[in-house]
């Protein structure tokens, strides 16, 4: 019955959806969406040819892997709270819930931004460790693998600087509820590849 009182239902005579049909808001959400996407699929393929890259160059006698840094563990555990977090933030946002909306934000984004620091923390332990960039070609693998994906992290944190600003102003919880949906997806996206990442790192 909720399935085809949401088709027959008219969207102007709903309250208030009249003005954000007018304001673009509710066209703006679906090319959003899909404008996403493609970006998705197209980071997704530059991962899938570096992924190849990677197995390939491996493969070659001069290739000698270097030892993960510890600190990786407890980086991987923060990006999975991030985006558990941002699930449970959506959820709020669609429960029109603005407290919970906000901590929900404010801790996701702590979590990623301590992913970041982490990340940052390897790159040191592993340069003072003799690991340099040039010196073989798993540790250039390894720089520019994490390199681009905390790019695309800094990329999220971006965005979600920008939502998390508009859903501290008044009654601006109620007009973010999209950018959280899309940075929730964005994170999962990012631990994703992240754990992918991981598996090829540990397993070569």
């Amino acid at each position: 019955m909720s399935f085809w009182r949401n088709v027959t239902e008219k969207s102007w005579e709903r309250p208030g959806e009249a003005d954000e049909l007018h304001s673009g808001v509710i066209l703006e959400q679906p090319t959003r969406r899909m404008a996403l996407r493609v970006f998705l699929c197209v980071v997704a393929s530059v991962f899938f040819l570096l992924f190849v890259a990677y197995r390939i160059r491996m493969e070659y006698p001069d290739w000698r892997p270097l030892p993960l840094p510890s600190v990786l563990w407890l980086n991987t555990v923060l990006l999975v709270l991030a985006s558990a977090v941002m699930q449970w933030t959506r959820s709020q946002v669609e429960k029109a819930n603005p407290g919970p909306l906000r901590a929900g934000m404010v801790v996701s984004g702590l979590l990623t931004v301590g992913f970041v620091v982490g990340q940052w923390v390897a790159w040191s332990q592993l340069g003072a460790e003799g690991y340099a960039l040039r010196s073989n070609p798993a540790n250039a693998f390894f720089y520019l693998l994490t390199a681009v994906h905390g790019a695309h992290v800094l990329g999220g944190l971006w965005v979600w600087l920008r939502a998390t600003l508009r859903a501290f102003r008044k009654d601006g919880a109620a007009t973010v509820q999209g950018s959280v949906q899309l940075c929730a997806t964005y994170w999962h996206f990012l631990l994703l590849v992240w754990l992918v990442m991981l598996y090829f790192l540990l397993t070569t």
